[in-house]
């Protein structure tokens, strides 16, 4: 009778199945570590739901009210400044003759939002305020938490947000501002914010050889960003501020390009001044 001997061919056999097994078990795993890390990272929120509205200062009044007054301009000379508007999509045709003749030189017209949505009423707002002779541009509004910056970006610029040297196109702007559909600052850290702006930037200036305008209001800026001072030396700033002067602004400016001053103003409700004559606008436009 043959005895097993611990030297028996045998038993290595039986190992050599045992260790393979167990090695492509655990390949196994470790090849779906990977995939299950990647669909963490890139996991978004839905497309935003009620798109039309939000607009530039949709959630400044709610979050942070209105200033007694508001609807009246602010005190200073029109030979320092520029009257303009904003709009979107809430604001259906716009009378942009009547706005012409009160005065108003230049618009912001919501162009995009996420990557699902553009503004029905761009073309009658967008070309209708340059055909009334004012200096126009478009606006995105940003989800930072659907898709990523450059998305966004792109999108904006294939849908209205592009910029041509014809004297009469502002450079883009992106709209900061409170979440309309959950948490104030999207889900992301301040750093993840400010990363997410800076591939938005980057993107626009890439498609269009433009630094874009951004828009946000300093008290979100605070809340979201830690009050970062990464912008302030190149993109220039639109800020809310519903009330007689412009307040406080965000680190990293020293001065605020255009002051959305009222939500309630006349033929549209937002009103804007540019801070400078016309020239200064004029040259903004053409880069």
């Amino acid at each position: 009778m043959s005895v097993l001997r611990s030297g028996s061919p045998h038993r290595p056999a039986r190992s050599l199945a045992t260790v393979t097994g167990a090695l492509l078990t655990l390949l196994a795993l470790l090849l779906a570590l990977p995939a299950t890390a990647g669909a963490t990272a890139v996991r978004r929120a839905p497309e935003p739901a009620h798109p039309g509205q939000d607009w530039a200062g949709s959630q400044i009044a709610k979050h942070e009210g209105t200033a007694a007054g508001i609807g009246t301009p602010p005190a200073g000379s029109l030979a320092s400044s520029v009257e303009g508007v904003d709009v979107s999509s809430h604001n259906g045709n716009v009378a942009w003759s009547t706005l012409w003749n009160s005065g108003v030189r230049f618009a912001y017209v919501k162009a995009t939002e996420s990557t699902s949505y553009t503004n029905p009423y761009f073309a009658q707002q967008y070309n209708g305020s340059y055909n009334a002779g004012m200096i126009r541009g478009g606006y995105h509004f940003a989800t930072p938490n659907t898709s990523s910056g450059a998305a966004q970006a792109n999108y904006f610029v294939d849908h209205g947000g592009g910029w041509s040297k014809d004297g009469k196109t502002l450079p883009g702007a992106l709209d900061m501002e409170y979440n309309p559909y959950g948490a104030t600052c999207y889900g992301l850290s301040a750093a993840g914010l400010v990363n997410w702006m800076k591939d938005w930037f980057a993107t626009y200036k890439a498609r269009t050889g433009r630094d874009a305008v951004i828009y946000t209001s300093t008290s979100w800026w605070k809340q979201c960003t830690g009050n970062s001072s990464a912008f302030g030396a190149i993109n220039p700033l639109w800020v809310p501020r519903y009330g007689s002067s412009v307040g406080e602004l965000p680190a990293g400016w020293g001065f605020h390009t255009i002051w959305q001053y009222t939500s309630t103003g006349p033929t549209v409700g937002d009103h804007n001044r540019f801070n400078g004559a016309m020239d200064r606008l004029q040259a903004l436009a053409n880069g």
